[in-house]
């Protein structure tokens, strides 16, 4: 059974996603936040697995909540919600250390399936969504700039690496491509997070689209995907 944290301050939009996430008796909603000072208290309180964490929350907001709970020892998978696909606040909640993020009108099917992967140590991207704001996050040169910098600290075969999970690619599609077996992949994948200071494969996507590591015919390719975030200390993969 997977336990599940419900942030949201319109009562109705917890009440839906409660109704269409324990209809198949594999979920369990264990708390409800309506702010993210809440939401924080009720991680430490019931220990869900995932938290769907809405980021326009009045007091304390979802971003905030969302580094809070990532900085724990234990910390659940926070998925952020959002009204609008093109709500720049995301970005935010990613380098907050959300491991990924939805659009409120994600289908019910399509919902239950991605909070299961979540569980699982994945992350869950609307491929909308993502194309948006990797657009709009790698917009300016700044942005550029910055990006290239941090990734030409990389060794070469960690920027192929870091290409690929720009793309989208899960960790034997990326050893298939560069002809490497998975464990050495992981540990490219570990290390290279470790190098950037980056929290999960969601954000090394991002920079890698901010430093121009995804070849332009392969920006829109990105599909709604699974890609294995935990890391090597809990025994799972990064």
């Amino acid at each position: 059974m997977i336990k599940l944290l419900v942030a949201d301050d319109d009562p109705m939009v917890r009440r839906h996603l409660q109704t269409i996430l324990a209809s198949t008796g594999e979920i369990e909603v264990v708390a409800e936040a309506e702010d993210g000072a809440e939401a924080v208290e009720a991680v430490l309180r019931t220990a869900p697995d995932v938290v769907l964490m809405d980021i326009r929350m009045p007091g304390v907001d979802g971003i905030t909540a969302t580094a809070e709970i990532t900085r724990l020892s234990t910390p659940p998978a926070v998925i952020a919600l959002t009204t609008f696909d093109s709500d720049t606040h995301v970005l935010r909640a990613l380098a907050a250390g959300a491991s990924g993020f939805l659009v409120k009108s994600t289908p019910p099917e399509d919902l239950l399936d991605l909070v299961k992967v979540a569980a699982q140590g994945h992350t869950v991207l609307s491929p909308t969504a993502a194309r948006h704001l990797i657009s709009r996050s790698a917009r300016t040169d700044d942005h550029t700039r910055a990006a290239q910098e941090k990734a030409d600290a990389l060794s070469e075969r960690e920027r192929d690496v870091l290409g690929c999970l720009g793309e989208g690619l899960a960790n034997g599609e990326i050893a298939a491509r560069l002809f490497l077996s998975e464990t050495t992949v992981k540990s490219y994948v570990s290390r290279l997070l470790d190098k950037l200071g980056l929290a999960n494969r969601t954000q090394a996507g991002l920079l890698a689209h901010q430093a121009r590591l995804v070849p332009d015919n392969r920006q829109d390719e990105t599909p709604l995907r699974a890609c294995q975030a935990k890391s090597p200390e809990n025994g799972q993969e990064r």
